[in-house]
């Protein structure tokens, strides 16, 4: 019966995000089958973690992948048992509340979401809820609320220090002297990883040429930005032409569209990943031209914090990954920056010494 139980109410909570939040908004993220499978088979003793994906959900290769890296790694070592929750374009913040809500009320704590859009929405919902904890990728949430809450922070990466490694690496590979950056949308979560990527790159060599476009300057049309991949190609096909051998995407399943246009730009083009190691998860046809990936560590922050909530040990408010914690860096799959990989190291160390400090507003990079 106790199996019975905890199976039922799994079906329950994702019948209640289904209703509950509009147009399949909430329902159990069921994008492949091993996907499904982590949380239908996760029995565990453990904590019983509710995960809301961000727009394009798992399958992105990116953002909400790395997320669920974590989150199955808690199922394997933590023991814990879980639900995942979808997101639509659509969403506003009343049903982004509405799915953290029914997860919380499904017994789920702690509630993890995946993604800056969320922040408003778990403010609103821990006010309500102070029995379960809440946690926002790349969140604001903390800043919203009138008064400190104990059940709430904020996961937060230094993207500016990764995205200049990645700068540095670009800089030290283009033959043209001449790279790009296609971003989702312009703001406080991709600003960072524009600015440090131009700071990397002019820390090589000022006279480099860094050609910049955003999918959509609407911060609300997550459509475009980011689930958009005949758009990430559109943005990035006139760089190749133009003579960029190097775009740097951050722009979640909008960026496999990058990917795409320098495969088809041939020989000696290049693409920079985001978030994730982009190479081991491209078709081999991609592969030849993914020089490296800005990493985010994602998962890190979701296995630390099912962690912390399983050892009572969660704090409040910002937490922040950076170089020195190793939440933030850049992958070597492929080889293809083994030849410049001393140089990027280099300038790792010196982030970490605190001799050099990475911009994170694109108007500070000159």
């Amino acid at each position: 019966m106790r199996r019975f139980g905890k199976i039922a109410a799994v079906a329950l909570v994702g019948a209640l995000a289904l209703t509950g939040c509009g147009s399949g908004s909430g329902s159990v993220d069921s994008d492949s089958k091993a996907a499904a499978d982590i949380c239908k088979s996760a029995e565990g003793d453990g904590p019983k973690v509710g995960v809301a994906y961000d727009v394009g959900g798992r399958g992105d290769q990116s953002f909400n992948d790395s997320a669920y890296r974590g989150l199955t790694k808690a199922v394997d070592e933590l023991s814990a048992a879980c639900i995942e929750a979808k997101a639509t374009p659509d969403d506003n913040d009343t049903t982004r509340a509405e799915r953290l809500r029914t997860l919380a009320e499904g017994g789920y704590n702690p509630v993890i979401a995946v993604g800056y859009l969320y922040s408003p929405a778990a403010a609103k919902v821990a006010a309500e809820m102070p029995d379960t904890n809440f946690a926002v990728i790349d969140g604001y949430s903390t800043t919203l609320t009138k008064s400190p809450l104990k059940n709430l922070n904020d996961l937060v990466f230094a993207a500016n220090e990764g995205s200049y490694l990645v700068g540095v690496a670009a800089a030290l590979k283009t033959q043209a002297k001449h790279v790009g950056f296609v971003g989702g949308v312009p703001g406080n979560v991709i600003g960072p990883f524009e600015a440090g990527f131009r700071a990397g790159v002019a820390s090589i060599d000022p006279a480099i040429k860094v050609d910049v476009q955003y999918l959509t300057q609407d911060q609300t049309d997550s459509d475009t930005a980011f689930e958009n991949p005949a758009g990430g190609k559109a943005a990035a096909t006139p760089m190749y032409e133009g003579g960029a051998d190097i775009v740097f995407q951050v722009a979640g399943k909008s960026g496999l569209g990058v990917f795409q246009a320098a495969t088809t730009a041939g020989d000696g083009k290049w693409a920079i990943g985001v978030d994730s190691d982009q190479y081991l998860t491209a078709p081999k046809e991609q592969k030849a031209h993914i020089l490296t990936s800005a990493l985010k560590r994602i998962d890190t922050a979701v296995f630390d914090e099912v962690k912390s909530f399983k050892d009572g040990a969660l704090k409040p408010g910002f937490v922040n990954y950076d170089l020195k914690t190793d939440g933030v860096g850049y992958t070597k799959s492929g080889g293809f920056v083994d030849d410049v990989a001393d140089k990027i190291d280099a300038a790792a160390e010196q982030i970490k010494s605190g001799e050099v400090k990475v911009p994170t507003d694109p108007k500070q990079v000159k």
